[in-house]
């Protein structure tokens, strides 16, 4: 049997995780069939960075390309799953020797274990620190996942590590579980939304081991 597909895409619902100052989403039904309406409609408002979503360069590069930019072979195609054990970031001394450019890694840490389990916005998740973030774009990585909401810390490297990949060019896939996934080459499967001039965007993404 064919490895199956593992969805490791969080869901949006009320009461999530959200960024602070990002309002939580708001998903209302407007049309019901059961009170005589033709169908069932509802409507979505939330920001394009909850949940499990993309950066655009221009979310911190102000000249940067948005969304509607991002090319599908970013990310579509084969994925490596690195398991991280420092408890605070991802540093140099845990990236992998043979990074070769145009490779798309995705982070796991103590984040998809520990984090998403626990109520509201949690400050003191794993990040990419600034020095790995530079080695990551000097190696010419193609894209990077992370397993909580930003690839740069709460407190520390936020912007950093935002200008080191962005500005590479790098596109970065933030808000993964990968709580079901252990390290390795897969393939990935991830389509965010296509909004045009939109500096990130929600995705549903995909995993299955080769």
């Amino acid at each position: 049997m064919a490895n199956k597909w593992i969805d490791v895409t969080r869901p949006v619902e009320a009461g999530m995780a959200v960024w602070p100052g990002d309002d939580a989403p708001v998903i209302e039904q407007i049309l019901f069939m059961d009170r005589g309406d033709i169908c069932n409609l509802s409507k979505m408002a939330m920001s394009v960075h909850v949940g499990t979503h993309m950066d655009a360069p221009r979310h911190f590069i102000n000249d940067g390309v948005s969304m509607d930019a991002l090319p599908l072979d970013a990310v579509m195609g084969e994925a490596r799953v690195v398991e991280i054990h420092d408890p605070v970031a991802i540093r140099p001394e845990e990236l992998p020797d043979d990074i070769s450019a145009g490779e798309r890694i995705l982070f796991k840490t103590r984040n998809s274990n520990e984090l998403w389990s626990k109520p509201g916005f949690q400050e003191d998740f794993v990040y990419i620190s600034r020095e790995a973030a530079q080695i990551l774009a000097a190696k010419g990585v193609r894209t990077v996942g992370v397993d909580y909401l930003s690839i740069g810390g709460f407190h520390t490297d936020m912007v950093e590590t935002h200008e080191a990949i962005l500005g590479a060019g790098i596109w970065a896939i933030e808000g993964l579980d990968l709580s079901q996934v252990e390290p390795g080459r897969y393939e990935m499967a991830c389509l965010p939304m296509k909004l045009t001039g939109s500096d990130g965007a929600p995705a549903r993404v995909a995993l299955r081991r080769l």
